[in-house]
């Protein structure tokens, strides 16, 4: 990566990438030089064993050590370029800080990126008790750590949950309150700031929401053969209600639904307007929904879990004698239950409009119910509405 942003140039204003391979992970974080000029100015350092990182569109890395490039590396001219910039002052007396120089803290980005990182860490190590202040833009608030040490390991299908993530059960949680709508959708539509009054406010800017393309979880594993021990899992649209599917890195096709689309034109052939098609229709009755959406969601994913490991024996089997027939195998596999998937989804969808049509919630047997509104809801109708909703009485 470097040498080829050395070579070509790098236009972004700034980016954080995660490498990493069956034996490592690195943090890599990135800058160019602006118009005019050549190379980039970047940052990597390797995670502890034992340790995770989280980062959302916001610089992490502050101090790093210039001694030990076993653990990191940087480019040679990411003081000096600060320096000449004017993003670093050596006489202030403070150390180099990379976030410090290249991407300041803001009130917004603490809001928008923070938030999300302060979401994964007090999850992944509640014992830490991590303070929202930072997220919420509390002035001179600490940072978050670059690194934390989870409570305990994490799995494939923890770190899909916490992607799956709208601050649940803080008092941020976006599926509560007037915004949330009467059925606890946590999307809310952009712009993310709004004014009133000329008083700007934002929305929370989640780890889980509705304008995600696809999200993936990678998982690399050192004592399996690297065509089998590697295992991308996909999902298309967003996080929250869509189903991961493993694609194993030595696949030579993929599903065909994932190969098609066009987002100008609504197609049940491709798989990204399929996911998007069960994730819109939720948004009617969401609280309904989301629970026939997870059950579905549940059952699949944990379906490939327990498959897992018998395919991936008759995979390590198949690799000792003949490779070419390994690869055949694992493609088949991902290719077959990749389509699989989009048709269930698109089953899903359709079942979802048809039990849920017109505001009715219809049982097993097509029997329709009046559910109406929840009870805290009407009462937010009645206290904004007066007495336009109130049904008069003749005395």
């Amino acid at each position: 990566i470097t040498d080829l942003v050395e070579k070509y140039g790098y236009a972004s204003t700034g980016e954080t990438f995660s490498i990493a391979d069956p034996n490592e992970v690195w943090i890599m974080e990135m800058i160019g030089p602006g118009p005019g000029g050549k190379g980039a100015e970047w940052v990597a350092l390797r995670v502890p064993e034992g340790y995770m990182c989280a980062h959302a569109n916001m610089s992490r890395i502050g101090e790093f050590p210039l001694d030990d490039p076993e653990n990191c590396i940087y480019s040679k001219n990411v003081i000096s370029f600060a320096k000449k910039k004017g993003f670093y002052d050596p006489k202030s007396g403070k150390p180099f800080r990379y976030c410090d120089a290249y991407d300041p803290v803001k009130p917004e980005k603490c809001l928008y990126c923070a938030s999300r990182v302060w979401s994964i860490f007090r999850r992944s190590a509640p014992s830490k008790k991590f303070s929202p202040d930072f997220a919420r833009a509390v002035k001179g608030a600490e940072r978050y750590p670059l690194f934390i040490k989870p409570d305990s390991k994490l799995s494939v299908k923890d770190v899909m949950s916490l992607m799956r993530d709208h601050y649940e059960g803080t008092p941020f949680d976006m599926t509560r309150g007037i915004d949330a709508g009467p059925f606890g959708t946590p999307n809310r539509w952009r712009p993310v700031t709004w004014k009133v009054d000329s008083v700007e406010y934002a929305w929370e800017r989640p780890i889980s929401t509705q304008q995600t393309g696809f999200s993936f979880v990678s998982q690399s594993r050192s004592y399996l053969p690297d065509a089998i021990g590697g295992v991308l899992w996909y999902g298309m649209d967003d996080t929250y209600t869509t189903c991961y599917i493993p694609l194993y890195c030595s696949i030579d096709a993929l599903p065909e639904a994932f190969t098609v689309g066009n987002i100008r034109e609504f197609s049940f052939d491709s798989a990204w307007w399929v996911f998007n098609f069960v994730a819109n229709i939720a948004n009617l009755k969401y609280s309904y929904m989301i629970k026939d959406i997870q059950k579905v969601q549940s059952e699949i994913e944990d379906n490939f879990f327990e498959l897992q490991p018998a395919i991936e024996n008759t995979a390590t089997e198949l690799a000792k004698t003949n490779p070419g027939l390994m690869k055949k195998y694992l493609t088949d596999y991902s290719v077959t239950h990749g389509q699989q998937v989009v048709k269930r989804w698109e089953k899903l969808g359709k079942d979802l409009l048809t039990k849920y049509n017109d505001g009715y919630v219809k049982n097993e047997k097509g029997w329709i119910k009046s559910v109406g509104y929840p009870e805290q809801w009407l009462r937010r109708v009645v206290k904004s509405r007066g007495g336009t909703c109130k049904v008069p009485i003749w005395k």
